[in-house]
């Protein structure tokens, strides 16, 4: 079994329990931003922002580099990767629990159907 790092999980988790942070993620997929691209959807403060953005920098989820007077962000998909890697197996869990409940609803409908044919045939 793959073993993680807690701590980090919790950084990541916590980093992604703010829909702020996941929508700046979000618009980080398309290619770097500066903050205050960043920051203009939400109307923030930059300060707002950069706080948001410390934030997923803690949690390894956006590197920042500074261009004059510009910060500029840029998405680090990895960790996203590892958090996802804990929640499969979480996933394997659920898709096996929906999987046998699948096969008791077709038992029961075969039931039903074979109950309801031979009433009909009396």
């Amino acid at each position: 079994m793959v073993e993680f790092h807690t701590s980090h999980l919790d950084a990541v988790f916590h980093a992604l329990s703010d829909r702020t942070r996941r929508a700046i993620l979000q618009r980080l997929t398309a290619g770097e931003h500066s903050v205050s691209d960043l920051a203009t959807p939400f109307q923030m403060s930059l300060a707002g922002a950069s706080k948001h953005i410390k934030v997923l920098e803690s949690a390894g989820l956006v590197r920042r580099r500074i261009e004059g007077r510009t910060h500029i962000c840029q998405l680090e998909a990895a960790k996203l990767a590892q958090a996802q890697q804990w929640l499969s197996t979480y996933e394997k869990f659920w898709t096996a629990r929906l999987d046998d409940l699948e096969a008791i609803l077709r038992q029961e409908d075969a039931a039903a159907s074979k109950s309801a044919t031979g009433k009909g045939g009396e």
